[in-house]
């Protein structure tokens, strides 16, 4: 079956998921359906530049896939990284903005 992958898959996608709403609720952001609009778009991007990526290191030998053994999981694994990394700097800024003002 092509869409069987290690249980591991599961735990690192869940656990960038679990991390991105940890972050997201922790900032509490008053205007989150612009800043989800936002994640998404910033996601997407991120996407696009992990795909052309792969295509590119392909293109040069760099790696290649075994038939049968693609992880189709590690994309929305990538999304969901690109999410909590957005979050995650977010974060980051936020906390030495108040180190800043003291």
């Amino acid at each position: 079956m092509p869409f069987q992958f290690n249980a591991n898959w599961y735990t690192i996608f869940f656990a960038f998921l679990v991390l991105w709403i940890v972050l997201f609720l922790g900032r509490k952001k008053h205007d989150w359906r612009r800043e989800v609009k936002v994640q998404v778009c910033l996601g997407l991007c991120g996407l696009l530049v992990a795909l052309l990526m792969e295509i590119f290191a392909i293109s040069l030998n760099l790696w290649s896939y075994v038939p049968g053994n693609w992880p189709i999981i590690l994309w929305p694994t990538y999304f969901v990284a690109f999410l909590f990394g957005y979050q995650l700097l977010k974060f980051i800024e936020t906390q030495f903005s108040r180190f800043s003002s003291l």
